[in-house]
């Protein structure tokens, strides 16, 4: 039987002004997200539904899960297969689209690893393992939009 994992977060609004939401402009969108163990994360909404740009807002940090839960199966992958990774960083985009009725979704987002490795002996090995590691990825198995990776693969010292 597959093993299930459970998790529990915390999100606590402070940005109450005084009247609530008493109107739209009226309350601010500052929050707190937290869990056991970890430092508390300052919350907002975007700056275009009346966030501050000095908190992390939902869309960044499901941006932010996505290329975390890349890399840590991507890191993982290589460990086990022997291919050793020196250096790992992405800047990840991803693309939000408005409907009429004041909602939206995310339509897709574009990891873009950039992977050092140690030998040039592993450089295929290590692009081929992102295809692997996409798959594996819990949280791009759950997005219900595409979400697509574009690694770049060099030798340290190269």
């Amino acid at each position: 039987m597959p093993k299930q994992h459970n998790y529990r977060t915390r999100v606590v609004w402070t940005g109450n002004t005084g009247s609530g939401t008493s109107g739209y402009r009226a309350y601010e969108r500052d929050h707190e997200v937290s869990a056991d163990g970890p430092p508390t994360l300052p919350g907002t909404a975007d700056p275009a539904f009346r966030g501050g740009k000095d908190r992390w807002n939902p869309e960044q940090l499901l941006l932010a899960s996505l290329a975390q839960c890349h890399m840590l199966s991507y890191l993982a992958l290589c460990s086990l297969a022997g291919v050793v990774v020196t250096a790992y960083a992405d800047e990840a985009d991803g693309t939000m689209t408005g409907d009429s009725a004041g909602g939206g979704r995310f339509t897709e987002a574009v990891l873009r690893p950039r992977v050092e490795v140690a030998s040039p002996d592993d450089l295929d090995r290590a692009r081929a393992l992102h295809d692997e590691a996409h798959a594996k990825c819990f949280i791009a198995a759950s997005a219900n939009f595409p979400v697509h990776h574009e690694p770049v693969v060099t030798v340290r010292g190269a």
